[in-house]
């Protein structure tokens, strides 16, 4: 399949090229190309993975911090992606390299940067075809990958990034005091790498801790058996792309679930994971990196030949640590080294207010003595509260990606639709210009129909931002009938893929409430996929998913039911429970998520066996205006 995708953007490249040179003269021509454009100094970044993940976001701010461009010699700086968590091989890269040459022709790069093991692996054996002249400059490498190439050409430079993960486990071991050792890692080839360095670095430490590898397994195992750590362990892990059921993730999103599940603490060595639960590591820094990229790009577009270039042999590592972990899992501030970064670290009321405090303390010592304790007591809550609103909100926004995971198919189908239709409108108004003659009213018609299918795919891209963005709640008037709307909308496609029927009947006279909108979408459409899912197990031509809104005296009620086999009585009471499913490959969070939303706003929710099963959410009804703030989501 990759290399099919591949061939198809080759030959894309190969027919753009032509169009894309005569745009460029064109522009010349109209003066939109400055006289001086030969000055400018271009750079070409190739990326191993997506431009998307975090550690990349941090690396570039750096970079492109750090570039220097003027008026009289501007640098147009270039982003590629090889994409090699999920492609690579010969053919692959042989396809890319003849797409970024042609691409490529017109703005030869005079320096190409290689952003991790994979890029600077491609650069080595397709440099010639990029720009054989130009300098290359790697960043992000292990220098253990180094160690396993040819001594690399006198113009290849750049500076290894210090990826060691033993000082992390020595910390680990140290702090957590912990016998058994547990590394986690996924399925891409990067995470097997990541489990082979593993493997070496934990037989260091075999005299004083027992390793234990969770390598490959579905999300849902992997928490299971994370829960049912005890104090005496610790977790390793970098985080995974992809898990033993074939499912894709982020690092950030695989690690902050592990956390929250874990009844043991997490170290890790990439600073992109400080904030979702791990308590800290020796990590390098990738803004760093991306600054070091950075100058050495400037001095090589300043003329410095790259032998003459002082480099340090290594980017070191940096203790990063969350605060609110270590008091999460009892480790005293005192072993953290004076050097560390500490993050989240609560200022007390005498490091904000000094004198003040004291002075007030002298005077008041015996009369708020027990004022103090009550609201040291008070604040100690509060931060548990807000800990665990946090953790409910990033489970709900996470459920909110997984649901787009799922729907991934049909939105590309949605989208390709409209996409396809202008593509051939666009080809079919070239042809009716080429013939020449009066046809302006065909070419209305065939405009027409290009704004239309326009405003369609614009129309899918905003439900599919909506659902994925995080944004601040609030809580206003809406109509639970115009939410069932966008639903139906939203799964029609998904509906036909799956051949289920989904009937929606809404309340005649609308089913007004007050609540967010955003949440409440994805209340129902947990529910109706839900349903879709346990339909599927009937005949094809019985497959119904009805959703069925309704406005009962001081109430809204929504109800949905499938025709699928029903959920046994015995499972009823757990069904909302949180890692509870019925599903070999669930996480068990969509229902407990769901409840949680739901009794958010003040309503209930429960569900129905016997033959198909019924969800029934009841909210309060909207009585008058009304716009309440709420914690993010």
């Amino acid at each position: 399949m990759a290399v099919r995708r591949a061939r198809k953007l080759g030959r894309w490249c190969a027919r753009a090229a032509p169009r894309a040179a005569g745009v460029t003269l064109a522009a010349a021509l109209l003066g939109m190309v400055p006289a001086a454009a030969e000055s400018t100094r271009n750079v070409l970044v190739l990326y191993s993975v997506s431009r998307m993940q975090p550690p990349i976001v941090e690396g570039d701010r750096g970079f492109h911090q750090t570039i220097r461009t003027t008026t009289d010699r501007p640098v147009l700086v270039f982003d590629e992606s090889l994409d090699a968590p999920r492609f690579g091989g010969p053919e692959y890269e042989s396809i890319v390299a003849a797409y970024l040459r042609e691409k490529y022709a017109q703005h030869r790069p005079d320096v190409v940067v290689g952003v991790g093991e994979a890029s600077l692996a491609f650069l080595l054996r397709h440099r010639a075809e990029l720009s054989a002249a130009a300098p290359a400059v790697f960043v992000g490498v292990d220098p253990a990958f180094l160690g396993t190439l040819p001594p690399l050409p006198p113009d290849v430079v750049g500076v290894a990034a210090d990826f060691d993960f033993a000082p992390t486990i020595d910390l680990a071991l140290r702090w957590s005091r912990a016998r058994r050792l547990v590394f986690v890692t996924g399925t891409t080839e990067m995470d097997r790498q990541f489990e082979a360095r593993f493997r070496a670095d934990a037989r260091r430490f075999e005299g004083r801790a027992k390793a234990e590898f969770l390598a490959g397994l579905p999300t849902s195992d992997v928490l299971r058996r994370l829960a049912a750590l005890g104090p005496d362990s610790a977790v390793i892990t970098p985080g995974f792309f992809r898990d033993g059921a074939g499912r894709s993730f982020l690092p950030r999103e695989t690690v902050r679930a592990m956390a929250a599940a874990s009844g043991a603490p997490l170290f890790g060595s990439f600073g992109t994971l400080v904030g979702t639960g791990i308590v800290g590591g020796y990590m390098p820094s990738f803004e760093a990196m991306g600054r070091q990229a950075g100058e050495i790009v400037n001095d090589l577009l300043a003329g410095t030949p790259p032998s003459s270039l002082r480099l340090p042999a290594i980017l070191p590592q940096a203790v990063n640590v969350d605060w609110r972990q270590l008091r999460r899992w009892g480790i005293p501030e005192r072993v953290v080294p004076a050097d560390a970064v500490v993050h989240f670290r609560a200022p007390t009321l005498l490091e904000e207010h000094g004198g003040k405090v004291a002075a007030t303390v002298a005077l008041l010592a015996l009369q708020a003595a027990g004022i103090g304790v009550l609201l040291l007591e008070r604040r100690r809550r509060v931060a548990a509260e807000a800990v665990a609103t946090s953790q409910r909100l990033e489970l709900s926004h996470a459920a909110r990606l997984a649901t787009a995971g799922e729907l991934t198919g049909s939105i590309a189908h949605e989208i390709n639709q409209p996409l396809g239709a202008i593509l051939s409108n666009a080809d079919a108004a070239e042809l009716i210009l080429d013939s020449g003659g009066d046809r302006r009213d065909e070419l209305k018609s065939i405009l027409a129909d290009i704004r239309r299918d326009d405003r369609r795919a614009s129309e899918v891209v905003r439900r599919l931002r909506t659902l994925l963005a995080k944004h601040e709640a609030e809580r206003r008037p809406v109509d639970v009938n115009d939410v069932a709307r966008d639903v139906e909308t939203m799964l029609a496609v998904e509906a036909r893929h799956r051949r289920v029927r989904l009937d929606v009947r809404l309340a005649p006279s609308g089913a007004p409430t007050v609540g967010d909108r955003v949440q409440l979408h994805q209340v129902l459409v947990n529910l109706v996929l839900n349903a879709m899912e346990a339909a599927a197990a009937a005949p094809e031509e019985g497959r119904l998913v009805s959703l069925d809104v309704e406005k009962h005296g001081a109430h809204v009620a929504v109800v949905v039911r499938d025709s699928g086999p029903g959920i046994a009585p015995e499972l009823l009471p757990r069904i909302f429970d949180p890692f509870f499913s019925t599903k070999s490959d669930g996480m068990g969070l969509g229902l407990s998520i769901t409840r949680t939303l739901v009794e958010s706003h003040g309503g209930r929710i429960w569900a129905d066996g016997g033959a198909g099963a019924a969800f029934h959410v009841e909210l309060p009804g909207h009585v008058g205006p009304e716009t309440v703030r709420v914690e993010p989501s």
